[in-house]
């Protein structure tokens, strides 16, 4: 494993968020520009989750027969102009490029734990993607800190702040393109591709928890700012308590590996995590409660829950191919599920116009992830032929 592998697998983290975290904080300046309602605010942050969910099944079977780099990088190509195209000033370019972005996004998802699987020795790959992770959460974290007070001050607004991680995902496709030369598909190498374990109920642990985890994540980015604004805060300060949010979450997650060393079985440390984000939303429906306090338990937990479900993909598969198939089940139904958060609080905050009865959904939803994540975090693999 080389340090142009690693830095090249962490230029693709940089991507796998950027483009979706600063929505959230730019969400009611969207919203007042286009005269978007909440629950087409929710749609928005709903879509990209839709896409993820439709698109993962589709990526095993590609790599396949493609090879892993070269889907890579035309994965990257469309994430550009999908990134440019929503930028356009056009509400039907703004959901366009939403989803064709989102594609992309979901064909990296995808393919990083699949490389890792093959490129990285097993003792390291929690390590390797605590550090992708990581990297993952600082861009994520940055775009939310940095997308309110980039639209204030550049000519095109919101529509110009939409658009700024085209330079990292330029940079990736730049890192990329020097591997295409050694990339073999794996069909011309006559080696078989997994089927997806379907019937296997760890495999179906795996997803359950990265779509919990997931939901919580994205229903936390599309909507803490403008929890935050009920509360009278400044859409700029919110936006910088969304990068506080994920800034811990980061750290959380890096430290991990350091913390577990040495230990195979994670269920208990899966379901403390996950128990830690209900606890988090828990003390979001108390106005009274600071919202640091709040958002510092969402990012404790839920950055130890994320490097969790991405390990998981790798750890409990076999070979690369395995790990291809069981990260397109756990992504595909794990974004389905994660479908639901951004789009069920939009309707429910219409419905009741209060923050309370959605808060307390999302608490009760993080500790069935506590379940799902004690059984994903059992030490074995998947069998992909079990019945």
């Amino acid at each position: 494993m080389s340090l142009g592998l690693v830095i090249a697998i962490c230029l693709v983290a940089a991507n796998l968020r950027t483009s979706l975290t600063g929505v959230g904080t730019l969400l009611p300046a969207i919203e007042r520009g286009s005269g978007l309602t909440s629950s087409w605010g929710g749609l928005l942050s709903t879509l990209p989750l839709l896409t993820f969910a439709a698109t993962s099944p589709l990526v095993a079977r590609a790599s396949h027969r493609f090879g892993s780099a070269r889907l890579l990088v035309a994965a990257l190509g469309t994430l550009a102009v999908g990134t440019l195209i929503r930028s356009l000033p056009s509400v039907a370019c703004l959901f366009a490029g939403t989803v064709i972005l989102s594609a992309a996004i979901a064909f990296g998802n995808v393919l990083l734990p699949a490389l890792i699987r093959r490129s990285v020795p097993a003792h390291r790959i929690q390590g390797i993607s605590a550090l992708y992770v990581t990297v993952m959460g600082l861009t994520a974290a940055v775009s939310s800190g940095i997308s309110a007070p980039l639209s204030h001050s550049v000519p095109g607004s919101w529509h110009t702040a939409l658009a700024w991680g085209v330079a990292l995902t330029v940079a990736a496709l730049l890192a990329w393109l020097p591997r295409l030369r050694g990339d073999k598909p794996q069909a011309a190498t006559g080696e078989s591709r997994a089927p997806a374990p379907w019937r296997s109920r760890l495999a179906w642990q795996i997803s359950m928890f990265m779509g919990l985890q997931s939901l919580a994540f994205y229903t936390v980015v599309a909507w803490l700012p403008s929890i935050l604004l009920n509360r009278g805060m400044t859409s700029t300060t919110a936006g910088w308590m969304l990068f506080t949010y994920q800034v811990i979450a980061l750290a959380a997650g890096s430290v991990l590996p350091l913390l577990t060393r040495g230990r195979h079985d994670q269920r208990w440390t899966a379901a403390g995590a996950s128990a830690v984000v209900a606890g988090g939303f828990a003390l979001l429906v108390f106005p009274s409660v600071p919202a640091v306090a709040a958002c510092t338990l969402l990012g404790l937990g839920g950055g130890v829950c994320l490097v969790l479900a991405l390990s998981f993909q790798s750890e409990r598969a076999g070979s690369s191919g395995e790990a291809a198939a069981l990260a397109g089940m756990a992504q595909s139904v794990g974004y389905l599920v994660a479908a639901a958060g951004p789009l069920l609080l939009g309707i429910l905050r219409d419905t009741t116009h209060s923050w309370m009865l959605p808060l307390g959904v999302l608490a009760v939803l993080s500790l069935a992830m506590a379940a799902a994540g004690h059984g994903a975090g059992q030490n074995r693999h998947v069998r992909f032929s079990e019945r």
